[in-house]
């Protein structure tokens, strides 16, 4: 057996002898498949009006900003509205899509292989950085640069380095500039500006796709748009500058919640090159942290607040796993395995607890981790 190493364990699991872990794979193969019999009418009614609501939504608010933009209230509202537009399309539209987890329609405008979204990423570059690699080796050190992005250290595992003293702060530019650094990710620029392994003119030949689909982006949302409102042009590019603010702080706010809370755990690749199917269920499951909240929360996130549930099905429909999580969950409490849940805003404090415990070396960080287990078992 090869079970995954746990690096930043804050609690403990139950040891599984290796049948139990057999078992415990074929009971998530069980409501994966109860479940993905069950799509139907539902959830192609449920795609299409959220993708109704992206397009009217996008529509109005510009309309919005356009022809009434200089007035303060309509400028919020439009705003305000882009902004909303923007994050369901990134989020519950456009991932969930390019999972193919609407591929069964067999609708071309919802097709996760030409899919493209409303954001700095190409298709191309997403599905290998995301579908790929993230997905196939989900919190792996090395491998899954999701892990950190090249930028924050998130797990004591990685090796220090004088810049991560600025943890915190690069952590606040990276959910500013969030689609930016998403969208030139699977160019590793890091090892350009730390590592010298890598030169700006090699960066520059791999971007060719990635320089057109930003050109068009920028083009789109501070030219174009502005350029068409004529005496509204500044509330229009004004507007569109704080819309897609917005659509970044949320967006990597739900990423930060699902990847970096304390009780996420990292992973050696020695440790998991000979998985199982069912060690890599477990592996998804103690790499991910969910967050509770309203149904509109969760339409937000993209229903990545059921962030495990996403990892272990990432082809399934999202607005349905709401229904499979309490089955996960109930497992996992059967077998010992740690499900990593809690409130939207507890997650988000648990995440720049751990970004400011990894800023420092270890010796540091582990000081200051007992410190604070200190502090929350006076005040529990």
């Amino acid at each position: 057996m090869n079970m995954p190493l746990a690096l930043n364990q804050q609690h403990v699991d139950k040891h599984l002898s290796q049948a139990q872990i057999i078992e415990f794979g074929r009971r998530v193969d069980e409501i994966r498949l109860t479940l993905m019999q069950s799509l139907g009418q539902q959830d192609a009614t449920y795609i299409y009006k959220v993708r109704n609501f992206v397009r009217y939504s996008e529509i109005s608010s510009r309309a919005m900003l356009m022809f009434g933009g200089w007035l303060p209230p309509v400028w919020l509202l439009g705003t305000g509205l882009l902004g909303l537009s923007k994050i369901v399309e990134n989020m519950e539209l456009g991932h969930n899509v390019m999972h193919g987890q609407f591929d069964w329609l067999n609708d071309p405008s919802l097709n996760g292989a030409s899919y493209d979204w409303d954001t700095m990423s190409t298709g191309d570059d997403w599905k290998y950085t995301h579908n790929y690699i993230h997905h196939t080796f989900t919190n792996i050190i090395g491998k899954d640069h999701d892990v950190g992005y090249g930028l924050l250290r998130v797990s004591q595992a990685q090796p220090w380095e004088p810049r991560f003293i600025f943890n915190i702060p690069m952590a606040l530019q990276l959910m500013v500039f969030f689609e930016w650094y998403v969208g030139a990710q699977n160019l590793h620029i890091e090892d350009v500006i730390a590592y010298k392994t890598k030169t700006w003119k090699q960066v520059w030949q791999d971007a060719g796709k990635l320089r057109q689909k930003m050109a068009r982006q920028v083009v789109k949302d501070y030219v174009f748009f502005p350029v068409i409102a004529g005496p509204n042009a500044m509330a229009v590019l004004s507007g569109n500058v704080v819309a897609n603010l917005i659509r970044n702080l949320w967006s990597s706010a739900v990423i930060f919640n699902g990847h970096f809370t304390e009780d996420t755990e990292t992973f050696e690749l020695d440790n998991t090159e000979h998985e199982t199917r069912a060690e890599w269920y477990l592996r998804q499951i103690r790499g991910s942290s969910n967050f509770t909240g309203t149904q509109w929360l969760h339409i937000l996130s993209g229903n990545l607040s059921h962030q495990i549930e996403h990892h272990l099905f990432p082809d399934m429909p999202a607005n349905r796993y709401a229904e499979v999580a309490p089955k996960i969950q109930a497992l996992c409490q059967e077998y010992g395995v740690h499900y990593n849940q809690a409130s939207f805003l507890k997650q988000s404090a648990s995440v720049w607890i751990r970004l400011a415990k990894c800023s420092v070396p270890a010796t540091t960080g582990n000081r200051l981790a007992q410190s604070w287990r200190q502090v929350k078992a006076f005040f529990s």
